[in-house]
């Protein structure tokens, strides 16, 4: 393991994983005794609404060319480490790429302590709103590792970010039953080990000002998706994710046909952007590949120069966003197989 790793632990500290339902606006409501002509009323009103047609969901299919292609663009600004030129303006592009697509968002710049000083940090969030005004997180980091000479972060960084770039341009323009908010986090890099303070500084930041606005309360859930472009994909979902989150992507991939590339990793636990979601009570899973490597199981790309753009595939994140796709339509949109 290299200084500043994401960190595996066995044992780590006990975290308690939250697993809410996610229909928890639907609650059962005590029924009073109304004059018979009132009931008849209120049945015919129903009626007739059930008369009108819903406009039906057509959401556009995933483009993993499109996400392989924001990747490209994204590692063009390379390095685009936490608290530098290149990490603003690898943040000022996520920014106009997520207007361009219709999609409401902002850039949350604020100032955070690191092991090395203070830093400058800019989170940039976009929003779809939806009908009941609760919200699913969708999260991916854009930094890049500190001190690597020649470093893109195609994996570690850019394919999660390409990924959730294209579920923003198809999504735009929907209004789901949950909505979603698409979190591109700084500062998740750490540089001291993951010491306490050290890296997560985009994420954390998010549950703060989420907790002291009570916005907290509407979060529904938190997904996110790290290093999904390794040319041999396979999820290792670590153990430290919400148990009802990890059933429904598992049912998801099982849909589509890619339930034999997730695997839930009981004996890992993995020091990522969904943790201070997990530790403030938010359902959270962490959808990432962590055998990124010359061979099956190695890890040897991550956090080197290998992590480039040769070593990350268009199918892969045809694969990743698929997924991602499917488990959406049920979690956002309320729309389940038969």
């Amino acid at each position: 393991m290299q200084p500043g790793a994401k960190q595996l632990k066995s044992k780590p500290h006990e975290t308690v994983i939250p697993d809410r339902k996610y229909n928890t606006d639907m609650v059962k409501k005590k029924t009073s005794i109304a004059p018979f002509l009132r009931s008849v009323l209120l049945t015919a009103a129903a009626l007739l609404a059930g008369c009108q047609p819903e406009t039906p969901l057509n959401l556009p299919e995933f483009n993993a060319e499109q996400a392989y292609a924001e990747v490209e663009d994204l590692v063009k600004i390379s390095p685009r480490d936490a608290g530098t030129p290149g990490g603003l303006r690898a943040a000022e592009h996520i920014f106009n790429r997520l207007r361009s697509f219709g999609i409401e968002t902002e850039i949350d710049t604020f100032n955070d302590q690191t092991p090395r000083g203070e830093k400058r940090f800019n989170n940039v969030i976009g929003r779809l709103p939806g009908k009941n005004g609760r919200w699913i997180i969708l999260g991916s980091h854009f930094d890049t590792m500190p001190g690597i000479d020649d470093f893109q972060g195609a994996n570690d960084s850019g394919s999660s970010t390409g990924v959730l770039l294209e579920l923003a341009r198809m999504l735009a323009g929907q209004q789901p039953q949950t909505g979603i908010l698409f979190a591109f986090f700084d500062g998740e890099e750490g540089i001291a080990d993951y010491i306490p303070g050290d890296g997560l500084h985009g994420s954390r930041h998010m549950v703060k000002e989420l907790t002291a606005s009570g916005e907290i309360h509407q979060i529904e859930a938190m997904i996110l998706l790290d290093m999904v472009g390794d040319k041999n994909l396979h999820f290792t979902i670590p153990a430290n994710s919400s148990r009802g989150l990890v059933k429904e992507i598992l049912n998801a991939a099982e849909y589509v046909g890619y339930r034999d590339r997730c695997s839930l990793e009981r004996r890992m636990q993995i020091t990522d952007d969904h943790v201070p979601f997990l530790e403030a009570g938010i359902p959270a899973i962490d959808l990432i590949d962590f055998h990124y490597g010359s061979r099956p199981r190695l890890n040897d790309y991550w956090h080197t120069k290998d992590d480039s753009m040769e070593h990350i595939g268009v199918e892969s994140l045809e694969i990743t966003g698929t997924i991602m796709h499917e488990a959406l339509k049920r979690m956002a949109f309320g729309i389940y197989p038969d």
